[in-house]
């Protein structure tokens, strides 16, 4: 590993995942990062809900009649 240390991201790269040993034991694992997804902003969030059929004061009237 000490050998290598300037070519880990190639390594990386090539295997997918580094295991690291001290004396046959197994003690690290390296592996690429996974790009996280970008969360959406509330435009976007806007633009995916459907649209209600009836108003959201009707929606609160039914739901405390039912109760």
């Amino acid at each position: 590993m000490r050998a290598s240390l300037g070519q880990l991201a190639e390594l990386v790269a090539a295997e997918g995942e580094l295991l690291i040993s001290r004396r046959g034991e197994p003690i690290a694992r390296v592996l690429p990062m996974v790009p996280q997804r970008r969360r959406p902003d509330h435009a976007e969030l806007r633009e995916r809900m459907p649209l209600l059929r009836s108003s959201a004061a009707d929606l609160i009237r039914a739901e405390r009649d039912e109760r």
